[in-house]
């Protein structure tokens, strides 16, 4: 989830700073305060289009920052360590906007592109409203949000197994029949590709011992001075803390004929003059066995030159070379020395397809048997938001065999009637801003046990709508932020009554120039904003028991 972001100098935000939690949080604020600043923010962070225009006036550039916490979320951590973007903790993402030039983006402090952003983008947060990152509008997370719904998702990946044996078989036989020179061509390329691999002769773990000696040897200077500091701060220094000991302990030893209860502290003083001898020791044996050679570093910075070359060569991360090399050597070794023939080959592959379709035709049903079951479900909650009449549907289409993938037969599509008497169209051509908002909340809550993405953004998602239906709205926001991050930007009481967190937003104007403020409401403030949200600039004290009532009745 989003657990921190910062943002310098975009459009009327000076600095601003935020630590956001679990649950749902609500942003309100007066109408053309900028409540929509956090989600253009976090919009830039995850890919959208870098304008010049949107640096504040005056500044040589706007810079965002956002902090994820990846301890749930698999697939984000998965595609960080295919990128070679791994860190420790967090993942940090830094977007830097300059008046002029081209933007620049880092992942844990690693330059990316912005294609690399919107990919990560798409596994950390979506978006709801007029934005590019909403992953409902794409084929694949329909699908793949269907298959969760259904409880399929095992079987998907068996699937995508079947699909991968058929595939290999299918390949395997196309290579047998291949003829002459490209049969020829593709073992001369196995021969060099394999050569080349093995010329490396690293494992793994030789990698990875690799890597830790280049950080080790690129930092002998501050191991040495470090090392070297602290053994003459322990032992070997003028007014090392052995020597204070020391002194401490022949006091107290002349202390002893006085008060015999001071022995337990010169005991204490002993022993610890013990311990930092031996820690003075370790030391100098550490310093002595560190190698200087600053060959040795250069030779490490080679071999990593070469594993690393090697892996954009061959499109893999580094640690994925050695198992590069086995599957070449397999390939190589089935074209060298496979006798099986052609026949047998052919009715393996049609044996491999028989399983591939049986398992697809079942994941059909099963796809075909949730859709039914979560277009009622998000038809009903459409209804209970203002849209009665309005349907939804998903389409389960079966595909043309020689279209198959690992994904199986079918092409899954979100299919929305927001009106009664309109045709179903794909949940993309949904004209209204605030519909799609509110449809696309309906399919969350319908899915929240199953969806992968952690953060979702609702950007006025109660546009168009009032009293009983609000509250509705409310509801289900709050109940999806039970399971997942949740952030609103509201304009409606019944809605922000109904979060977990509140933030107002509020413009000021200060020696002529205005800015756009954050703030945090504790429990009083948030009664006030709620009173302004249903009364206007007039707050009264009826306003304010209302506001205290519609609170207390959203945390029962």
């Amino acid at each position: 989830m989003l657990s921190h972001i910062l943002i310098r100098d975009l459009a009327v935000v000076s600095a601003l700073e935020l630590e956001l939690g679990p649950g749902m949080t609500a942003l309100t604020g007066e109408t053309g305060a900028g409540k929509s600043i956090l989600i253009d923010a976090l919009g830039l962070a995850l890919g959208d289009r870098a304008d010049p225009g949107l640096i504040r006036a005056g500044s040589e550039r706007a810079e965002v920052a956002a902090s994820f916490d990846l301890a749930q979320v698999e697939s984000a951590r998965d595609w960080l360590a295919e990128q070679d973007l791994v860190d420790e903790g967090d993942c940090a993402i830094r977007r830097v906007l300059p008046a002029s030039g081209r933007s620049r983006a880092y992942v844990n402090g690693h330059l990316a592109s912005g294609g690399q952003l919107q990919e990560l983008g798409e596994r950390l947060v979506d978006i709801h409203g007029q934005h590019a990152h909403q992953s409902l509008l794409r084929p694949t997370a329909q699908r793949e949000l269907l298959d969760g719904y259904a409880g399929q998702v095992p079987l998907s990946r068996e699937l995508a197994g079947f699909f991968r044996d058929y595939r290999a078989r299918e390949e395997r036989l196309r290579i047998l029949l291949t003829q002459g020179v490209e049969r020829a061509a593709r073992l001369d390329l196995l021969r060099f590709q394999v050569g080349e691999l093995e010329t490396l002769g690293l494992s793994v773990a030789d990698i990875e011992e690799l890597d830790r000696e280049q950080r080790r040897l690129s930092n002998l200077g501050l191991l040495q001075g470090t090392a070297g500091r602290l053994l003459d701060a322990l032992y070997d220094g003028e007014g090392a803390l052995r020597d204070q000991l020391g002194h401490a302990e022949a006091e107290l030893d002349g202390l002893l004929s006085y008060d015999e209860r001071l022995s337990e502290v010169r005991d204490l003083i002993a022993g610890a003059a013990i311990q930092i001898e031996e820690a003075a020791s370790g030391l100098r044996q550490y310093l002595d066995g560190l190698d200087l050679d600053p060959a040795l570093l250069e030779q490490v910075e080679v071999r990593l030159t070469q594993v690393h070359d090697l892996a954009r060569k061959y499109r893999v991360p580094p640690a994925e070379l050695p198992a590069t090399l086995e599957r070449l050597r397999g390939e190589l070794a089935g074209l060298e020395g496979d006798e099986v023939s052609v026949d047998a080959l052919a009715r393996e592959r049609d044996a491999a397809w028989g399983r591939y379709r049986v398992k697809a035709l079942e994941l059909r049903e099963a796809r075909q048997a949730a859709a039914a079951r979560l277009s009622t479900s998000v038809t009903s909650s459409m209804a209970e938001l203002g849209m009665k009449g309005g349907r939804f549907a998903v389409e389960v289409m079966p595909l043309a065999e020689d279209t198959a993938s690992g994904q199986g037969l079918d092409r899954v599509e979100f299919l929305v009637s927001a009106n009664p008497g309109q045709p179903l169209q794909p949940l993309a051509k949904v004209a209204s801003g605030g519909e799609l908002s509110r449809i696309s909340l309906c399919i969350q809550v319908a899915t929240a046990e199953c969806a992968a993405i952690p953060t979702l953004v609702f950007d006025e998602v109660d546009v168009g709508i009032g009293g009983a239906v609000a509250e509705v709205v409310g509801r289900l926001l709050r109940a999806l932020g039970e399971r997942r991050q949740v952030l609103c930007v509201t304009h409606l009481p019944q809605v922000a009554a109904q979060a977990h967190h509140h933030l107002q937003v509020r413009k000021e104007t200060r020696s002529g120039q205005t800015y756009t403020l954050i703030a945090r409401l504790d429990p009083e403030a948030r009664i006030r904003e709620i009173a302004r949200m249903l009364g206007g600039t007039t707050i009264t004290e009826k306003t304010l028991a209302h506001a205290r009532e519609m609170i207390e009745r959203a945390s029962t």
